[in-house]
Parts: C-alpha cells; structure tokens; sequence
C-alpha cells in the first residue's frame, strides 16, 4: 500500500480509533517491560556521559512528537489525521497517530547514529555520511511504513498521504534533528534541544486540556 485508501471501511476503523485515545482498557504490563528496556539503553549512555548519542536520541524524539502533534491536530480540524494507529495491538494509544510501543521505540532510534563515524564530514562511497545516515534511514523507515499500514494496527485515511510524503515530511527530520542533536556542541546543542522539547512541552500544556489533541 503506496498511499492512503481513502475508503469508508478504513475511516470506520479510524472513527473506532479515536474513541481509544488514552483510554486505559488494553493497559498490560509490556507498558512497563518496554519502559524498562528504554531506560537501560539510556543508562549506560548517560553513565559514560554520551552526551553526543543522547542529543541524537531527544533530538528525533522531540522531532517525533512535534510531528504527532501535528497530526493531531490536523485531525481535530479536518476530521482524519494522516496517519492513526489503532486500539488492536497497543496497551496506551498517546495521541492519535502514536501508541506506546512506537512512542518507545522512537525514544531509542536516535542512537543509530553511532554507526556512523565520529567525524561528521567522513564520507561514504564519495557521499557525506551524515546524508547517506539521514537518506539511508528514513527511506527505510519509510519502506517498512508501507507494511504497516497494510496492518490492522496502522492506517492511512487521505488518498494524498504515503511512503513518499511520510519520507520527506516525516523521517527526513527525524534523522536531521538526530544528526543536529549528536553533532551539534555545547550551547548550540543545549539551545536545539530546548527549542525542540520547550515546544513539545507548551502545546501539550495547552491542546490536551482544550481537548484538541
């Protein structure tokens, strides 16, 4: 599935969808296990003070999140986000495109930067490899995305919504901002950061409360 079906039985299973939001009656303990296994993969990166892998990972992540709320609201508006996951295999849908375990999974996928090389300006078959990382991820996320929306799990609604536009709209930033994150130093990377997840934090202050996202 390239793009969105546009269909009335994939709007009713988006209709269903929405009625899960942070509703708590698929909650099993896997919630907690996957918690579990993000907070490892942090714990030793912050032991070692791998400032570097950790910018990467908060700079996606933040990045992932902006986009979520996006969507959002976008759906709030327009009756259907681009992308919505369904109640069928989360235990916690967070906002209407993000369960749990993709949520958790995101939180980590910044740390694929360290198969990179420690020079950012190192190339890789005549390529800068910070390109060949961005380019190489996010079409394969991209790719992958296409088998999930062909899931129960995940739809796409809008017949102008797919593999490319998620590619470019969507895992482009994501890995540009795990690049900013892990390349940029010291002030520069506290105020990137900060602008990313000082972003997050306001709109969900202010949307979750006025019931938008």
């Amino acid at each position: 599935m390239l793009w969105g079906p546009n269909t009335e039985a994939a709007r009713a299973i988006v209709d269903e969808a929405l009625q899960h939001v942070r509703c708590t009656c698929n909650f099993n303990w896997t919630f907690i296990a996957l918690l579990a296994f993000v907070m490892c993969a942090y714990v030793p990166k912050i032991k070692s003070k791998d400032w570097d892998s950790i910018g990467a990972a908060l700079g996606l992540y933040g990045i992932h999140w902006l986009c979520e709320i996006a969507n959002a609201v976008f759906c709030h508006i327009y009756g259907y986000g681009m992308w919505h996951v369904t109640q069928s295999s989360t235990t916690f849908i967070l906002l209407i495109g993000v369960a749990w375990e993709l949520s958790m999974m995101f939180s980590t996928a910044g740390f694929t930067i360290d198969v990179m090389p420690e020079d950012k300006n190192a190339k890789i078959l005549g390529i800068n490899n910070r390109i060949v990382y961005v380019m190489t991820m996010a079409i394969g996320f991209s790719l992958f995305e296409i088998f999930l929306a062909g899931t129960p799990s995940f739809q796409w609604v809008w017949p102008f919504w797919g593999a490319l536009p998620v590619c470019i709209t969507v895992y482009i930033p994501f890995f540009v901002a795990a690049v900013l994150g892990h390349d940029l130093q010291g002030k520069a990377k506290k105020i990137f950061l900060g602008a990313i997840w000082g972003q997050v934090a306001l709109a969900l202050a202010i949307l979750i409360p006025l019931g938008i996202i």
